[in-house]
């Protein structure tokens, strides 16, 4: 990939067309991740609102042990955003141009991580959970919250149900039949933003058949060159760094 094309992805400096092209590639990443990731742990890690929902719905049934499991895995999600926060803050202050690639950089670290050492680590539990979904929420956690700052709120890529309700919302007003049309305010859709909205269901959908595809025929593995696609784009800006550095 050239380093051009990854300074205007991940440079410090952000445009509304970087962060719809960085918008794309990560809800591909996140819909291979989550689907692959559910045949791995048999749990969605993006899903937030199903995990708290499981508290809630646990705990009243009196499952304890299921209440701690899902109150883990949010933790997990929520430790991954603060986690970035840090990063980004860190970088900010230090005026470094790897701003928002350092937590695109640990990103593709853990997702290595899970791809070569998922099946261990599924051994091993921590607070009743198997590490690889406490890794998964956090990751999840972690790029949810970098493109959200990137963006400024504007794009998210780990879920789909704000995505798929702002589509719904564009849909009614391109179909919407103006029956005054002398009227001063007009119903009309956006059509650029329709194509933003589409563009991250379809990378999301296509990753998520990547991610299940290649878990079926791969296993863990599937995620290797998902990492090394985060940190190729990842690292140029980690080089600048290093190269003002000196």
């Amino acid at each position: 990939m050239p380093t051009k094309y990854a300074r205007f992805l991940v440079g410090r400096e952000r445009t509304v067309e970087a962060n719809r092209h960085l918008g794309w590639l990560l809800a591909f990443v996140a819909g291979a991740i989550n689907a692959g990731g559910f045949l791995a742990v048999h749990k969605y890690t993006s899903h937030v609102t199903g995990m708290v929902s499981a508290v809630a719905d646990h705990l009243v049934l009196g499952h304890l042990q299921l209440v701690v499991d899902a109150a883990v895995a949010v933790l997990a999600f929520l430790l991954g955003a603060m986690c970035c926060a840090i990063l980004v803050n860190f970088a900010r202050r230090k005026a470094m141009a790897s701003e928002y690639a350092l937590p695109l950089l640990l990103e593709s670290a853990l997702i290595l991580c899970f791809g070569l050492m998922g099946a261990w680590l599924s051994t091993y539990e921590g607070l009743l959970v198997p590490f690889t979904v406490v890794l998964l929420c956090f990751i999840m956690g972690l790029q949810n919250a970098t493109v959200t700052k990137l963006s400024g709120a504007v794009i998210r890529t780990t879920h789909m149900t704000g995505i798929v309700t702002d589509l719904g919302i564009e849909l009614g007003k391109l179909i919407y039949w103006n029956t005054d049309r002398t009227s001063a305010h007009p119903v009309r859709a956006d059509r650029d933003r329709l194509k933003v909205l589409a563009g991250l269901l379809l990378a999301f959908l296509l990753g998520g058949l990547s991610g299940a595809f290649g878990f079926k025929q791969f296993g863990y593995g599937f995620t290797v060159p998902v990492a090394v696609l985060l940190a190729v784009i990842s690292l140029v800006p980690a080089w600048d760094d290093l190269g003002g550095q000196r």
